[in-house]
């Protein structure tokens, strides 16, 4: 079965590029509908339409396959540093303070 999580990748990037399924396909030469079962996990584009689809959505292979690799956890969290570097101070500080009580809550569990 195709992993969901990829098609959902790939529909978070191209969102967050602010295009439609249809202004995707046009911008790939790939039908709406092709978009449209890629990005629900029902099919999973061959070599040759995934660099396309990569190379459309302007991001590395770890953009969308950070949640089914071993090793994506470094993409999540170099895309992590950048959404946190983009709040205010006070925020970031909020934020890091709880990611750091997690890890330390996380380190104790596994001792």
């Amino acid at each position: 079965m195709i992993d969901k999580r990829i098609g959902k990748r790939v529909k978070e990037c191209r969102e967050r590029l602010g295009l439609t399924q249809e202004q995707f396909a046009e911008k790939t030469g790939l039908t709406t509908n092709y978009i449209s079962t890629v990005e629900r996990g029902a099919s999973f584009p061959r070599c040759e339409k995934l660099i396309t689809v990569l190379n459309a959505l302007q991001v590395p292979a770890d953009a969308i396959f950070c949640d089914v690799l071993i090793g994506g956890s470094e993409y999540k969290a170099s895309r992590l540093s950048s959404e946190l570097s983009s709040l205010e101070p006070e925020a970031q500080a909020r934020i890091l303070q709880m990611v750091e009580r997690m890890i330390r809550q996380e380190r104790e569990r596994r001792n």
